[in-house]
């Protein structure tokens, strides 16, 4: 089972690689767009790649896949953790719970006051939008900053013993 795993990842990575490295071939040299699609209120002599919609819907779905690995991994070794030793699993729920705590103080401290934006007529610039982007960028500072604090602490902490 190991080994299938293993043969199914190495191949998943590299088919990942070739369209990564592909896309990123079409949006650097695959011209502009200023031919066919000039934006509104952007200066003309700006130059747009023509394949910047195809990044992005790449990283969009390597974002969703990353995410979709993370909760099923979450899933399997919870329930088989569950199946072992139920009270080490449910201690392993306070991270979760713990970052859902993060998200929602986050969401609390986020502004929905709407932007002004010149030039932008879209429909995001409302306050759910405008308070998860919050969410966001005040949850990556927080895990950041847990992340570097973790880094010096278990350091210091190796040094001493």
């Amino acid at each position: 089972m190991a080994k299938l795993s293993y043969k199914v990842s190495y191949y998943v990575l590299y088919v990942m690689f070739a369209a990564i490295l592909v896309v990123l071939g079409l949006f650097y040299f695959g011209g502009d767009a200023q031919g066919d699609a000039v934006l509104m209120g952007v200066d003309p002599e700006m130059w747009q790649p023509a394949q910047t919609d195809t990044l992005l819907y790449l990283v969009y779905g390597l974002l969703g896949l990353a995410i979709i690995a993370t909760v099923a991994a979450f899933i399997l070794q919870f329930g088989s953790a569950l199946k072992d030793n139920p009270v080490k699993a449910l201690k392993s729920l306070i991270g979760v719970i713990l970052l859902i705590v993060v998200m929602f103080i986050a969401w609390s401290m986020g502004s929905g006051e709407p932007l002004v934006i010149q030039g932008y007529d879209g429909s995001d610039n409302v306050p759910f939008w405008l308070k998860i982007t919050d969410m966001f960028l005040y949850s990556f500072y927080f895990l950041l900053g847990a992340t570097v604090l973790a880094m010096l602490f278990s350091s210091i902490k190796k040094k001493l013993s």
